[in-house]
Formats: C-alpha cells, sequence, structure tokens
C-alpha cells in the first residue's frame, strides 16, 4: 500500500507498508490435546510459569553480539528465535501421543550459521525482495536502480548481505495471546542498491492457543519494493528425520507462475490441472517430485521451486497451504493475506550440511512455504 501526506506542507512523506502473518498450528488432531502441557528437556515450565528467556548464541566478525530467545507458552510448547536474520531456530511441536520434536531446519550456535551455506537461508526473515529480480535491476517512476547480482545476473532474497545476514534489535513485548518478541531492522538508503530508509519489524507470538504467528511490517521515506518472506525449512517428522517425500502437501491455489530455465517468472499464469504441480487436493511430495525428473532440464533430478497463486481475496487472512506427516500426525496450516506462496521443496542433491545435534542435512530434508 503506497500513500502519501504533506508534512508542514513542505515535505512529501512517502509511505510502504506490507504484512504477511504466518500460522503454524498444533490443533485437535490425532489425538492431541490441546489443554495438556507438554514439558521438554530444557524447560519444565507449567502453566503459571510462562516465560521467554534470553542467552547468548555468538557474535559475528564486526563484533556484534547475538541473542537466542527461547518462548515458552502455557502449555510446555517452545519456539526459538535468534536476532540474527530474525530467524526461528527451533518449533517443538507434540505428535499424536504428546511427544515434543523439533520440526526445524537449523544450527546450534551462530557459528555453524555463518558455516553453513548461508544461501539457503535457514529459518530467516528474507528482504528486501524476497526471490529473483531479472538482470539484478528495476525501474521505479522512471528511475533504474542496479542490485546486487549475487544470483548472476540476477538478484536475489535482497542481495550479498539481506535481511538474513544482519543483527536485527529484539525485545519482548506483552501480548494478550502469549510469549511475543518484537524485532526491528533499518536497511539505509541505498543498501544493496535499495532507495529509501526501510524500517522492518518483525513479530513472532507463541500463542497459548498453540500457533506460531509472524507479522511483518515495513516502512520506508521513499517508494521501494518490500516483499519479505520467512524461510523456515520445515520437516514435521522431526529436523532429525531424513527427507519430507512422504509428507503430504495441500496448496489452495489452482494456478502458477511459470518459470524459465534460471528460474524467472515467465509472466503467464497457468493452471495447475493435469499437471504435477497440483497440490489442489493432498499429494505426497514425493510422488510429485517423481513425476518432475528431467522435465525442466537434462538429468534434473526433480523438485519444486515456483510461485502459486493463492485463491481468494489478497488482503484478507485466508488458508494458504496445509502440511501433514502421517507417522507422528503432526499437521500444520499456514495462513497468509499475501497473493503467492513459493513451494520450494529442498532440492539440494549435493548439501551434506551438519545441523542441530550433529545431524546431516541432505537433499530435500525439509521443505519451504514462503509466502
Amino acid at each position: 500500500m503506497l500513500t502519501g501526506s504533506m508534512l508542514l506542507k513542505t515535505i512529501t512523506l512517502f509511505t510502504a507498508m506490507v504484512m504477511s502473518v504466518l500460522l503454524v498450528k498444533a490443533d485437535l488432531y490425532k489425538r492431541f490435546n490441546p489443554e495438556q502441557s507438554y514439558p521438554t528437556a530444557n524447560n519444565y515450565q507449567t502453566k503459571q510459569k510462562k516465560s521467554i528467556t534470553k542467552s547468548e548464541f555468538g557474535q559475528t566478525k564486526d563484533a556484534q553480539n547475538v541473542y537466542l530467545y527461547t518462548l515458552t507458552n502455557t502449555k510446555g510448547l517452545v519456539a526459538k528465535i535468534t536476532n540474527y536474520g530474525a530467524t526461528l531456530t527451533a518449533l517443538h511441536l507434540p505428535d499424536k501421543s504428546g511427544e515434543l520434536e523439533d520440526v526445524v531446519l537449523g544450527f546450534d550456535s551462530l557459528e555453524d550459521y555463518l558455516a553453513a551455506k548461508r544461501y539457503l537461508y535457514y529459518g530467516a526473515i528474507v528482504g528486501r525482495v524476497a526471490n529473483r529480480i531479472k538482470d539484478a535491476q528495476f525501474t521505479l517512476n522512471g528511475q533504474k536502480y542496479d542490485l546486487a547480482a549475487n544470483a548472476p545476473p540476477h538478484h536475489i532474497h535482497g542481495g550479498n548481505k539481506g535481511f538474513d545476514k544482519v543483527v536485527w534489535n529484539a525485545e519482548p513485548i506483552n501480548s494478550s495471546q502469549g510469549q511475543a518478541l518484537k524485532l526491528t531492522y533499518l536497511s539505509a538508503d541505498s543498501e544493496e542498491g535499495y532507495p529509501g530508509d526501510l524500517t522492518v519489524t518483525a513479530i513472532y507470538t507463541l500463542t497459548n492457543d498453540n500457533e506460531l504467528k509472524l507479522e511483518m511490517t515495513a516502512t520506508t521515506n521513499k517508494p521501494t519494493p518490500v516483499n519479505l518472506v520467512n524461510h523456515t525449512y520445515w520437516n514435521l517428522a522431526g529436523h532429525a528425520s531424513g527427507n519430507i517425500l512422504g509428507q503430504y502437501l495441500t496448496i489452495n491455489a489452482d494456478r502458477y507462475t511459470p518459470n524459465n530455465e534460471q528460474r524467472i517468472p515467465t509472466g503467464e499464469i497457468k493452471s495447475v490441472k493435469d499437471t504435477p504441480y497440483d497440490f489442489t487436493q493432498p499429494q505426497l511430495i514425493g510422488d510429485g517430485i517423481n513425476q518432475l525428473r528431467n522435465t525442466l532440464k537434462p538429468n534434473y533430478p526433480g523438485g519444486y521451486d515456483l510461485n502459486y497463486v493463492l485463491n481468494g481475496e489478497s488482503e484478507k487472512i485466508k488458508l494458504a497451504a496445509t502440511v501433514y506427516e502421517p507417522k507422528s500426525g503432526r499437521v500444520m496450516e499456514l495462513h497468509t493475506n499475501q497473493p503467492g506462496i513459493q513451494f520450494f521443496s529442498g532440492n539440494l542433491p549435493k548439501l551434506r550440511t551438519v545441523g542441530k545435534g550433529d545431524v546431516v542435512y541432505t537433499n530435500h530434508q525439509g521443505l519451504c512455504l514462503e509466502t
């Protein structure tokens, strides 16, 4: 939304705003009891001892201190966020027997995040503009802007040092819904080539109804493109359980935007009907990936990395996707007010990255749903 107003009759103040809400639910499903408390090995909070704790997580190369914030709701569920990249590092959800498991891919320390291949954007908030900008340039109001070509010759996920690679200010805030952490970052004019000072706010809330909410807003003093996403890799069987091919995905979208071989949208909008991209009904992710092998280019190993055009009004919160893991019985619903969702199935055939607890992450270990 872009608006203009006069300040002291001499200055025009432009404000650009974007908001996305991520809602992850552990709901009444497969004997899950929302009234039950679920203490974990590192947290024995009771309903009377809900909390946000802060601990040291490391230090950046330029000596900035980084912290890890642990949010615990009244039922003992746990979410962990670091102010480096406003990154979700862990989310413990119960299975059908009430056993908690961490369903987020990530690392045990800042040093591990820095050592990992950061182009994978584990759990971070990505910006100013998520996804690709062709030829690393755009024109706005008649002026051309050149961006960092960090995916030559294109620009991806905010550039060489996007929002995933900076230290955000963080503070716990009061919320009637549960435990909430507010993170803010000021992206200066010309950072990575973008115009305008941009103030970004992200609020994570772990509600007492066992939901994880993420609300993102941004304001600027010049017109500028803004497209924020959370880049968490989800594995509802648990981050250490192997690949996500046996999980069921539903996407509330009848259409998608085709890409060329460089994964730049062609400008078309096509129907998903009678294609491997159709997730209007629950589909095994692995079945679709098998259908995609060798379809985009010779020896293509298969996998999803494309944007879906969500059904419904873009300004209203709506169900965008559902993921179901049959062995654990866990189900995740994602709701958003954004018009599109990028489904990335973790297509990294050569990946061998050591994650939390010395778990080795490999191809298709997690899936991303980027609104």
